[in-house]
């Protein structure tokens, strides 16, 4: 797997929050990274950011930014994107699967039949999409002779977050990444899923804004975007990484171990105390 300057990445879902921070941190270490989205232009959506922006500001820092526009909800689109980097670079390094819809009304108090049946859209974009990335990105993880496949997901998936809409989408993915990693160890591919902390995104800083008192002590612990592609880095350099593939992962703990910090230096602090233990799985293979 390339390291720095050589790297060639995928991030899905980039135009803004957490697909954008993970992007430019990686971009940051003169990698090649492809960034995916369907905002075009600023005004498309509610909130700020285009995939274009993204590829720029990686390319500010010293890597070299490729937007690709693309609704992650069509797979031939998906299956285009992998037949760019191939007649690119003939190889994949990272793959960052952090595409995910977020449908108004998730985050809504109530039962889940009180929400909208659109909420199953995070199970098309977020779930489904991060299988099909992953099956097209395969053969050039597996050409490149190692790779790494991040997941992005969250406490959701062990605990109540948002309605179980959210819940089995973020179950799913950390289970995927168990799952493809048996697929995968002979390949030397590691897949992984990484839980963030609550992000300092534009969409949680309109919240913070809109409600202080509900974020009260909450915002100071906020992780930006971009720490949480540090931690990708680092984990992408580790020595013993496979020995971590298939499992789920706490990025402000791997933070710790890696000596990672935040922007400003700052150290996020788990969630784990009072959101609970990553899951276990079993190690029975059936195939």
């Amino acid at each position: 797997m390339g390291l720095g300057s050589d790297r060639v990445v995928v991030v899905t879902g980039a135009s803004r929050g957490a697909g954008k921070g993970i992007a430019t941190a990686l971009g940051e270490t003169g990698a090649t990274v492809y960034v995916t989205g369907r905002t075009r232009h600023e005004g498309d959506a509610p909130l700020p950011g285009t995939v274009y922006a993204t590829a720029e500001e990686i390319t500010r820092r010293g890597g070299n930014g490729v937007p690709v526009v693309l609704d992650h909800g069509d797979d031939e689109q998906v299956r285009g994107l992998f037949d760019r980097v191939s007649a690119d670079h003939g190889r994949l390094d990272i793959l960052v699967n952090n595409a995910l819809a977020l449908p108004d009304g998730l985050t809504d108090k109530g039962p889940f039949w009180a929400k909208p049946l659109s909420l199953l859209s995070l199970l098309d974009v977020g779930m489904r999409s991060s299988y099909v990335s992953t099956y097209y990105a395969a053969p050039l993880l597996i050409s490149g002779g190692g790779g790494l496949v991040v997941n992005t997901s969250s406490f959701g998936g062990t605990c109540y977050m948002h309605g179980p809409a959210y819940g089995m989408g973020k179950a799913a993915v950390d289970k995927m990444a168990h799952d493809m990693a048996v697929d995968f160890r002979s390949s030397n591919v590691a897949v992984v899923s990484l839980w963030m902390g609550l992000l300092e995104t534009e969409r949680t800083r309109a919240a913070f804004a809109a409600d202080p008192a509900a974020y009260d002590g909450l915002a100071a612990t906020a992780e930006s975007p971009e720490f949480v592609g540090r931690v990708i880095d680092a984990l992408a350099r580790d020595p013993k990484l496979m020995q971590r593939s298939g499992r789920v992962l706490i990025g402000a703990e791997l933070a710790a171990e890696f000596g990672v910090t935040d922007t400003g230096g700052r150290r996020p602090p788990s969630h784990r105390p009072f959101l609970g233990d990553p899951p276990a799985f079993s190690d029975a293979v059936i195939d």
